[in-house]
């Protein structure tokens, strides 16, 4: 499915190709302080299918409990997460944003990961599969 997105400052815009039925919501901690949220909704594109528009996204590298490195890309403007990949010199994958792209309520998320995480007042979903953190 072809996508659309930007920032809320409209500075940083984007195309790709992404897969509706690979959506997922993620649950860990350090998705919800890096939204700011209860939990991150993303895609992920092929980074050959992903290309931006206008703009240049900030980056920073945020280090996980297991050593993993992973690049979060934002606006420097406004703030937006745009996405998160490897960190390295060719990424084979981005996981976008979906409150980015223009299409986002064409792509309701159809599975979840680390819900062990999840706030005790997030709802369940219907329709996800929830996937344990050891299967994500």
């Amino acid at each position: 499915m072809k996508v659309d997105g930007a920032c809320h400052c409209r500075r940083i815009t984007f195309t790709c190709d992404a897969d509706p039925d690979e959506v997922s919501i993620c649950h860990c901690t350090d998705c919800q302080i890096l939204t700011g949220t209860a939990f991150r909704t993303s895609v992920p594109v092929a980074a050959d299918n992903f290309h931006i528009l206008s703009g240049s996204p900030k980056t920073y590298i945020k280090i996980a409990a297991s050593g993993a490195r992973r690049v979060q890309a934002f606006c420097g403007e406004c703030g937006t997460p745009i996405y998160a990949t490897s960190d390295s010199n060719n990424p084979s994958v981005y996981g976008v944003r979906v409150g980015t792209l223009d299409q986002r309520s064409q792509l309701p998320p159809t599975h979840a990961v680390w819900q062990r995480s999840a706030l005790p007042w997030v709802p369940a979903i219907a329709g996800i599969t929830v996937y344990d953190e050891e299967d994500g």
